[in-house]
C-alpha cells in the first residue's frame, strides 16, 4: 500500500523529471486503480503547459502574419502578454502538481 502512494505522489513530481511521459508509463503497467486514476489526472495536469505554449506560440505567429501584412502592430504586446499568461498557467499547475503529489503521500 505504500508503494502505491509513492508511485502516485511519484506521477504529479514528474512534472520535474519525466514531464508526461511517467505518468503514462505507471498508467499502463499498473494495475491498482488509484494509482491509475491518479496517473491519469497527473497526465492530465502535465498537458496544460505544452498546450498553453502551443495555443500561444500559435497566437504569436498569427499576429505576427497580420502585422507583416501591415493590419496591426500589435504584436510585441500580445507576444508578451502570452508568455504572461502561460507562465502564470503554467506555474498554477507545478504548484497544483506538488500540493497533489504531498496529499497523496500523506495520505489526505
Amino acid at each position: 500500500m505504500h508503494s502505491n502512494k509513492v508511485l502516485s505522489s511519484l506521477c504529479y513530481f514528474s512534472v520535474f523529471f519525466a514531464g508526461f511521459i511517467f505518468p503514462i508509463i505507471v498508467y499502463f503497467v499498473s494495475d491498482q486503480h488509484d494509482v491509475k486514476q491518479h496517473a491519469k489526472k497527473a497526465f492530465l495536469s502535465h498537458l496544460i503547459p505544452f498546450i498553453t505554449i502551443i495555443f500561444f506560440g500559435i497566437i504569436a505567429l498569427t499576429v505576427g502574419a497580420f502585422n507583416q501584412a501591415g493590419f496591426t502592430d500589435a504584436l510585441p504586446g500580445i507576444a508578451f502578454l502570452g508568455v504572461i499568461i502561460a507562465g502564470i498557467i503554467n506555474f498554477i499547475v507545478i504548484i497544483w502538481n506538488i500540493i497533489k503529489g504531498i496529499k497523496v503521500l500523506k495520505g489526505v
